[in-house]
């Protein structure tokens, strides 16, 4: 595409700054909250991750689209993003798994993006003033009139989003890692067990659903407001809290289910939504960052070792707010010493702020949900141990 066949379009931040650029994908107008994300690959599984719902992505990467689409890499059936904005924009991708272009995708799921606008100087901005509202438009050029759709959008904070990206019907999910990107074989090749795991979806991404089932679980996956004691009634061994987008404090009922949940005493493991949900469970509270972590190499850890990890959340659990007496921070954030992970001290049961299942990212966590199935089988033995 030449720019003679460009369309024109306008990007309006909250605060009144503007950027004009050039349209790809869907035409139209949208709008939400825009972030960054500084991965330089991974673009399909960002657009797709059910976390960003509601959310304009910035890639800072300033080449997009250079290999195309393809329906094995997406984290769930659809685009989840509001809009997207790139530096370069590929019309033509030369990839052997590519099937779509990523404007045509955007265009067919009907999410506006733009391109050819200085995402340098916009990630600065977001950088220092903090994530705000904005909106992406090619049939509303004028900057006053679209700034003021902008500003009346609501904010993030005090939104519950999981109802808009949670499963509306229980399923089971089987299909581990394919062989061809399995990194793990060793950990993964023989189950001589299988653990019923279910899977509170509050946006969960496909990929943690495919290491859950490469470890030899069987995962079902129920809706976010599902009643404690409908879970249960599966007898699981173990309970998974998924990621997802929005505010966690707003995620109310699956607070409460979470709350109830714990009384079982089960194995549980939460990420990144996951993990602020549990959080609050236990009595924590959560705030909002400036512009959140959402990239490829963020280092977390605490004693003697250091994971490069993959993140993308905008809020995070106050360390002050944490009961010390019945859990304990097992990670921070290296980069600002934000809460990263907390374990239960007495039951089995553990979170963490980023995302193992590395997709897009490294592969340096995947041990965690090797220690999930480890807490299952240690509680099923206990159990045939006592019967005995």
């Amino acid at each position: 595409m030449t720019l003679t066949d460009a369309i024109p379009a306008l990007l309006v931040l909250a605060d009144g700054t503007a950027y004009r650029g050039w349209s790809f994908g869907a035409t139209g107008t949208t709008i939400g909250e825009v972030v960054f994300n500084t991965g330089m690959t991974g673009y399909q599984e960002v657009l797709t991750d059910p976390s960003y719902c509601g959310q304009i992505v910035i890639f800072t990467y300033p080449e997009l689209g250079n290999t195309g689409i393809n329906p094995e890499d997406e984290e769930s059936e659809r685009p989840q993003v509001q809009g997207a904005i790139a530096r370069n924009i590929c019309h033509q991708p030369s990839n052997w798994r590519s099937t779509q272009s990523l404007p045509g995708y955007l265009k067919q799921h009907q999410i506006p993006g733009i391109y050819g606008i200085d995402t340098r100087a916009l990630t600065r901005k977001i950088r220092m003033f903090g994530a705000m509202n904005g909106g992406i438009s090619t049939t509303i050029l004028d900057e006053a009139e679209l700034l003021e759709q902008v500003q009346a959008a609501p904010n993030m904070a005090g939104l519950n989003l999981v109802r808009e990206v949670t499963t509306p019907k229980v399923y089971e999910w089987s299909n581990p890692t394919i062989p061809t990107w399995e990194f793990n074989s060793q950990s993964v090749a023989d189950h001589e067990e299988s653990f019923t795991v279910v899977a509170l979806d509050f946006g969960v991404k496909r990929n943690i659903l495919r290491r859950l089932a490469s470890y030899g679980c069987r995962v079902i996956v129920v809706p976010a407001d599902t009643p404690p004691e409908e879970i249960l009634n599966y007898n699981p061994d173990g309970i998974f809290l998924s990621n997802g987008p929005g505010d966690p404090a707003a995620v109310i009922e699956g607070i409460e289910t979470t709350k109830t949940l714990l009384q079982s005493q089960k194995p549980m493991f939460g990420i990144c939504m996951g993990h602020q949900i549990l959080g609050h469970a236990l009595g924590a509270e959560t705030f909002k960052l400036k512009f959140g972590h959402r990239g490829l190499n963020q280092p977390a850890g605490l004693q003697q070792r250091i994971e490069i990890t993959s993140q993308n959340h905008s809020f995070a659990l106050d360390p002050d707010s944490l009961p010390a007496s019945v859990v304990e921070i097992s990670h921070l954030n290296l980069n600002d010493r934000t809460v990263a992970g907390v374990r239960h001290k007495s039951l089995p049961i553990f979170s963490v702020q980023y995302h193992p299942e590395a997709s897009p990212g490294p592969h340096d966590a995947d041990y965690l949900f090797e220690e999930f199935v480890q807490a299952m089988r240690a509680v099923r033995q206990a159990a045939t141990a006592k019967v005995s």
